[in-house]
């Protein structure tokens, strides 16, 4: 047998440069479980539709289970020479039981086989991701009702605009997420279809079962067409794209607690365990996991577009270049489910300062709005109340007060329409609970 699989039609060795150059085995050994399983599933397949024997089938279902366990307990060796998982298995499966091995690869390839393994790895990863972006819900929905009275500045322009609960902010990262895992339900359906049985790229004379295969991988669907089949990875990009704009999301909450930890903010304290120091500073009390949550976003997007890029100008249909879209989707599920692992404690364990959050509204202007809503149900037109508020404002500026400090007849030198109920407009948390959004 020649030393590769695919050798008989060479007649010179593979130069070692191009050995090391070409060769997967360095991150697609990560494959393993999945190229085991949709071998065997190929297997049980062939024995049924009789293209061979049965007794053969069970010979390699219990050499591929045996290379499984030599995988998982860290005998397995893997080489350069060998250039990907695919050849790993198969050729470890001839050491084991023979020539027998050789049927296993009946009326498939290698184009196929990496989009099956490429496709139960992706389903696995949705499902783990929909899983961990639920906990943080759970979290955040948790904290929200626990927070429903805590008073706190919303911003715009990261300045004080008007007061909200915090409680609103915590959901309104929940509907972000919430967002986030429609969007990868939505993305199982592009990794839910079943290529194995396109071959090389034309499919097979051979008699096969495609829909038996299907059933007993747990696919839906199977894809019409062979090209397609072995040329598609939309439905990695779609889990990347998704994971990039999770991470937008991630990105912008954790940059909203790193300002909340700050002193200038001092709405929030991490813990210690989910906090790090400085080597030379004995104060500092850093929120680098919040900061690396942060970095890791522009990590992932780097990921999509490279992605993208590699596929953007390949003809029909299996094209080596393709070989370059496992490490950015294994890094991008890496990364992901790590960021999502790392939050749910880092939030439940934080302190909130509910008093100086309070206190950041009462020594701001938040509450004007709500003086410009007031003239506006006693018949003053918005944009003339939001005029005459903005000259309370400056007035109370120059006096160095707040507009709840205003007198009856400091109110009424601005408009007739205030009455005594005016000076009880900043109510804090029954005004802002009263807001009809939520």
């Amino acid at each position: 047998m020649s030393k590769k699989l695919w050798g008989g039609r060479f007649e010179k060795e593979t130069d070692d440069l191009v050995e090391k150059f070409t060769a997967s085995i360095e991150f697609d050994k990560k494959l393993y479980e999945q190229d085991i399983t949709g071998s065997m599933a190929h297997a049980r397949m062939l024995a049924r539709a009789g293209i061979i024997p049965k007794e053969e089938a069970a010979q390699i279902i219990k050499g591929l289970l045996e290379i499984k366990l030599e995988i998982e307990r860290g005998e397995f060796p893997f080489t350069c020479e060998l250039e990907d998982i695919h050849m790993h298995v198969e050729s470890r499966l001839f050491e084991k039981i023979g020539p027998v091995a050789g049927m296993l690869h009946t009326a498939r390839s290698r184009n196929d086989q990496v989009a099956l393994d490429l496709h139960l790895y992706v389903k696995e990863k949705i499902a783990e991701v929909v899983d961990k972006i639920e906990e943080l819900m759970k979290v955040l929905w948790k904290l929200a009702a626990e927070n429903r009275d805590a008073v706190m500045p919303g911003y715009t322009h990261l300045q004080r605009a008007q007061p909200v609960t915090l409680s609103r902010y915590f959901k309104a990262y929940y509907y972000m997420l919430r967002r986030d895992k429609e969007r990868f339900s939505a993305a199982m359906k592009g990794a839910d279809i079943m290529p194995l049985g396109a071959c090389a790229l034309a499919g097979t004379t051979l008699p096969i079962d495609r829909q038996y295969t299907r059933e007993l991988l747990g696919f839906s669907r199977i894809y019409e067409n062979t090209i397609d089949a072995v040329s598609d990875r939309d439905f990695v990009i779609e889990f990347i794209s998704c994971s990039a704009m999770l991470m937008v999301h991630l990105s912008r909450m954790v940059e909203e607690f790193i300002l909340w930890s700050t002193s200038e903010f001092d709405f929030i304290e991490l813990d210690d365990a989910f906090a790090t120091g400085s080597s030379i500073m004995p104060q500092k009390k850093n929120p680098d996991v919040l900061e690396l949550i942060r970095g890791k976003a522009g990590r992932v997007f780097g990921n999509l577009m490279s992605v993208l890029t590699v596929m953007k100008g390949l003809p029909l249909a299996y094209n080596r270049d393709m070989q370059e879209d496992k490490e950015p989707l294994f890094d991008t599920a890496d990364t992901v489910t790590a960021c999502l692992s790392v939050l749910p404690g880092l939030l439940s364990t934080m302190k909130i300062k509910k008093e100086n959050m309070k206190k950041a509204v009462e020594d701001s202007f938040a509450d004007a709005t709500y003086y410009a809503e007031y003239l506006v149900k006693k018949g003053m037109p918005f944009r003339t109340a939001h005029e005459v508020v903005g000259k309370m404002v400056s007035y109370c500026i120059k006096k160095n007060k707040k507009l709840r400090d205003l007198s009856l007849p400091e109110f009424k030198n601005f408009s007739e329409l205030f009455e005594e109920d005016a000076l009880n407009l900043s109510r804090y948390p029954e005004e802002v609970k009263n807001k009809k959004a939520l």
